[in-house]
């Protein structure tokens, strides 16, 4: 009889339909994935399955903020685990302590917790300002239009984006959103039932990297020391030295009167904070962070030692090679050429706006290239940057983001332009 072999392996492989099959059939699909899979990293740069390198401006949602495979982060795992890994909550850690001093004295007085992510985060400042409020009966969050505070159903509860919110009604209690950067809409909302006010300085992900105004930030924090109000801010994208302060709101108050004392009573952060590693912290302001007593909060993952040390070895990179200032002066530099061109190529690109290393490109509408396509204008823009070696991040429909590295060179930043400049032009 004859044996029958195998067909022989083709001497092309197509690496990323493989790995797109593994998806299909193991992974749920709840993303819209690009059509990339990358295999390694090193620095602000990235690399394919097929070798290809990409410049990455992305930071992966702005989480890598020394880049890909930072030898000191790779150092601070390794011998943070020689020691311990993980303990149970139940027991105390120097690196939880250690990581939690550092956040207090870059904040200001108060309490930190640690969790996993920027969504646990923002869970944690929901139960606080419920348990501020609860003995008076008081248990509304006020949030803003176009915000975006995480999947969870409290989350989308609080985000002011109804696409979010789809499929998953009836929605969480307790959060109401009006028009961001706007104090009267915010006063007149305000209700009996009314027991915080939850922002971000910087909305990235729904706002396409829109700032507040000092005045907005002033004016918020006087409006709630008024009506007994909880101030929150979520900081997970914006924060981490990313505008060239620790927290955005830090270096939209700088230089105005009266921002040097202003402080909120709840802070969020994550994605940068541990450069990859998955931990999140909130902060809350003395004496609020009282409320949670013990029982009333917890997690199994948060502020383990190895998260922690991690946590603590990126501080001090960022403080030792001053990436707060390269973040200023990069982000700077890379605004003004981003504003150039738009100058030059006014039927593509409408305006560029952020701070430090957190950055918007807004997209003109209707740009012919992109009309036969259903998707959106951000979208197309990025695709067309992966193909030039580029990775950016879309923002809505007509943003694109700019989330890099805070040790980004001047270097790689003419390369991105270059890159950018030669996407603009092709489709002016």
């Amino acid at each position: 009889m004859k044996e029958i072999l195998p067909q022989p392996p083709a001497v092309v492989r197509n690496e990323v339909s493989r790995i797109q099959e593994l998806f299909q059939r193991n992974v749920i699909p709840s993303y819209g994935r690009f059509e990339l899979a990358f295999t390694h990293g090193k620095g602000s740069y990235v690399w394919d399955v097929n070798g290809r390198r990409y410049l990455d401006l992305g930071g992966g949602i702005a989480v890598c903020g020394l880049g890909h495979a930072n030898e000191e982060i790779t150092s601070a795992l390794i011998e943070q685990s020689k020691r311990l890994v993980h303990v149970s909550n139940l027991y105390y850690t120097e690196p939880q302590g250690r990581l939690a001093e550092q956040l207090v004295r870059l904040i200001g007085s108060g309490h930190c917790f640690f969790c996993n992510s920027g969504g646990e985060a923002n869970e944690g400042l929901y139960k606080l300002a419920r348990k501020f409020g609860h003995d008076e009966g008081r248990f509304e969050i006020i949030t803003a239009q176009n915000s975006f505070h995480g999947r969870t159903l409290a989350g989308i509860a609080a985000s002011g984006q109804d696409k979010v919110k789809k499929g998953f009604e009836p929605a969480v209690a307790g959060f109401r959103h009006v028009p961001y950067n706007d104090l009267e809409a915010m006063r007149a909302a305000i209700s009996p039932a009314t027991v915080a006010v939850l922002i971000e300085a910087i909305q990235g992900e729904g706002g396409g990297v829109t700032p507040v105004s000092p005045e907005y930030l002033l004016g918020l924090r006087k409006l709630c020391d008024e009506k007994k109000l909880l101030l929150l801010i979520d900081e997970v994208q914006a924060g981490h030295f990313r505008t060239g302060r620790f927290q955005s709101w830090q270096r939209i108050l700088e230089g105005v009167p009266g921002g040097e004392t202003f402080l909120p009573d709840g802070v969020s952060m994550a994605k940068s904070l541990g450069g990859g590693f998955p931990i999140g912290a909130f902060w809350a302001r003395e004496p609020y962070g009282a409320l949670l007593s013990a029982g009333t909060h917890g997690t199994t993952f948060g502020g383990t030692p190895l998260g922690c040390a991690v946590a603590l070895k990126i501080l001090e990179v960022i403080y030792r090679d001053h990436l707060a200032d390269n973040a200023r002066a990069t982000g700077q530099f890379l605004k003004n050429e981003l504003a150039s061109l738009t100058q030059k190529y006014p039927g593509v690109l409408k305006g560029v706006r952020g701070l430090g290393l957190m950055i918007g490109v807004e997209l003109n509408a209707g740009i012919p290239a992109f009309q036969s396509d259903i998707k959106s204008a951000a979208v197309q823009f990025c695709n067309r940057l992966h193909a030039a070696g580029v990775l950016t991040i879309p923002a809505g429909t007509a943003v694109i983001r700019i989330l890099p590295p805070l040790n980004l060179s001047r270097n790689e930043v003419e390369e991105g332009l270059r890159v950018i400049e030669s996407v603009v032009s092709s489709l002016a």
